[in-house]
Order: C-alpha cells, then sequence, then structure tokens
C-alpha cells in the first residue's frame, strides 16, 4: 500500500517504513497528513476527497537538516550595483510508520523474507576474495571514453586530413613571354 501526501507545497509518494526529507516542519513526536491518494495492496485506487477522510498518513519526525548552499549574486554592468546573499533550504527528515487505508482498502501482510542460503566452500579450496569497487570502476572508466572526448578525437582527425598536403601541385600555367 503506498500514498501520495501533500506537505511544504509539494506531493510525495511515500509507503510504510520510508525516511523522505520535507521542508522544515516546527513539530516533534509524530506527524499526521491526509492523504491525496491511496492505493491498496489490490491495486485499487482511492483518490476521492469524501472516501479519504478516514484516511491518514502517520509519520515520525527523526531530524532537521539543511540543504546544500546557494550563492546569489545580482550585478548591473557600469552602475557599481552588486548584491551577495546565500539561502539554505532546511529539511525535516520523517519515517512513515502507518498508512491508515480508507474504508474498504485491502492490506496484506507482508511475507517475512528468508534469506538465501550462500554455499559453504568446500574445504580446502581457496576463498577468492572480491574485486575492489575502485579498481572496477577505473577499468571501466578507462574501457568506456566519454562522447566529449569521442568527439574531440574526430575533431581533431578532421583537422589533421585537411591539413595533410594535397596531391602533386599543378604547373603553374605558362605566360605568353615563355611561349
Amino acid at each position: 500500500m503506498y500514498a501520495i501526501i501533500r506537505t511544504g507545497g509539494k506531493q510525495a509518494k511515500v509507503r510504510e517504513g520510508d525516511v523522505i526529507d520535507v521542508e522544515r516542519l516546527h513539530s516533534e513526536g509524530e506527524v499526521s497528513f491526509t492523504p491525496l491518494l491511496v492505493v491498496d495492496d489490490a491495486g485499487t485506487v482511492f483518490s476521492h476527497r469524501d472516501v479519504l477522510k478516514g484516511a491518514r498518513v502517520v509519520a515520525r519526525v527523526v531530524g532537521d537538516s539543511a540543504g546544500p548552499k546557494v550563492d546569489i549574486f545580482k550585478y548591473k554592468n557600469k552602475t557599481g550595483y552588486r548584491r551577495q546573499m546565500g539561502h539554505r533550504q532546511k529539511y525535516t527528515a520523517l519515517e512513515v510508520t502507518l498508512i491508515e487505508g480508507p474504508a474498504g482498502a485491502e492490506r496484506r501482510e507482508a511475507a517475512p523474507r528468508k534469506a538465501a542460503p550462500e554455499a559453504a566452500p568446500e574445504a580446502g579450496a581457496p576463498v577468492k576474495a572480491a574485486p575492489k569497487a575502485t579498481a572496477a570502476k577505473a577499468a571501466t572508466a578507462k574501457a568506456a571514453p566519454t562522447a566529449a572526448a569521442a568527439k574531440a578525437t574526430a575533431a581533431k582527425a578532421a583537422k589533421a586530413a585537411k591539413a595533410a598536403p594535397k596531391a602533386a601541385p599543378k604547373a603553374p600555367a605558362k605566360t605568353k613571354k615563355e611561349s
């Protein structure tokens, strides 16, 4: 089951257990939202306001954070006008603890997932270490050149073809004095 909620002028799709960042909420403990849309486990969509009056999404406040810094610089030529500001958006992290669907919504309990047992290595067989992720990334980066690098190489080849010496130059035309 999932729901669409609205907070901070934005909408978010949430499931139970999700942790989402929303614009700053000045609250502690639990927060409750009225969903805009609910889809139950059978795939039935509930979106009418009258049907969703009994539904709610409950979330627990996990913490606060700040987004990346945005630098603002205003400048007008030849007037000495310069304005410099900065901004960091504040966010609140919420963990969705409960989605109460409207009357008639089907809810299935998720079956616990069993981890597949790993095959035990044979006795006396050497244990192979997993390759490091950085080495794999470096190998793929070298093997697959970027589109910009391929374009630059093609441009160099075209330039070299233009600069290559042409076939034998034509003999100069005879003038009246030579004939």
